[in-house]
């Protein structure tokens, strides 16, 4: 693969996001190899973590416009191209939801357009005092609804908070982010990775039946119509949990006082 670097250990799968040249700028290409890797992990019962990164200076410098446009080697027209580059570049972003590993994102440097999208799109974000969001789109003559940004953004932070960031093409540095609720922990300068792995080894010492079934879950509250429809989908995952291997090996090991063995560890 040229476009992203695949790093397989003890039930993670780090992908790193690899034009470097570019700030990991996406391309057709890249985009491609990451839902190749994404829909394989969806049907993937030994990955228990995912942790997402980029290569150099950045985490994702956005849509590679200056690199020409994605999918640029296809007989269509330039805007069939350019709406099939941003919808493939949106597809990425629901699978990174839509997959049941928990994905960490490892951020440091810019995060900008499309990265954004990719970055928030993961379960939890580690980032060091370099990282900065950059969402330029109204300056630009775009809009701000940029592969699921627009969804995104104001669940995070609220569609106050969303407004200003994007009415005003605002910068989060680390502090702004951490404040919002953007960034789950911040790293020393360089340790970013290193910080996502160690969360990734925290997670994998968790139930593999709850973690999963709680990202379903939390995916599920995000579009319930209400907290009945919510309940619902609770009640059968929760009734389920009873007759997994998981639930009597967490029992066990809290009454014995020890770590559990999960059987996938």
């Amino acid at each position: 693969m040229g476009g992203i670097k695949l790093d397989r250990r003890d039930g993670v799968l780090t992908i790193t996001l690899s034009r470097p040249e570019r700030l990991n700028a996406v391309d057709g290409a890249l985009t491609e190899e990451m839902l190749d890797v994404l829909n394989e992990l969806a049907r993937d019962p030994d990955t228990q973590v995912v942790v997402l990164t980029g290569e150099g200076r950045g985490f994702c410098s956005g849509m590679d416009i200056q690199g020409g446009d994605p999918g640029q080697e296809s007989s269509e027209g330039r805007v069939q191209r350019l709406y099939r580059g941003i919808a493939r570049g949106g597809e990425v972003t629901a699978r990174l939801r839509e997959i049941p590993q928990p994905v960490i994102a490892a951020l440091h440097g810019p995060v900008a357009g499309m990265g954004v999208s990719w970055a928030l799109a993961c379960d939890m974000r580690v980032a060091d005092p370099t990282t900065r969001f950059v969402v330029p789109f109204v300056n630009l003559g775009l809009s701000a609804g940029d592969c699921g940004l627009s969804w995104l953004l104001p669940r995070l932070v609220g569609p106050a908070r969303a407004a200003e960031i994007f009415y005003r093409a605002q910068r989060l540095d680390v502090s702004r982010a951490e404040a919002l609720g953007l960034v789950t922990e911040v790293s020393a300068e360089g340790a970013d990775l290193e910080a996502a792995h160690a969360l990734a080894d925290e997670l994998l010492a968790k139930s593999p039946y709850g973690l999963r079934r709680t990202k379903e879950l939390l995916n599920t509250a995000l579009d319930a119509p209400g907290l009945r429809a919510q309940l619902q989908a609770e009640t059968a995952v929760q009734t389920l949990a009873f007759f997994t291997e998981d639930l009597p090996e967490g029992m066990t090991a809290t009454m014995e006082k020890r770590p559990p063995k999960f059987k996938n560890r």
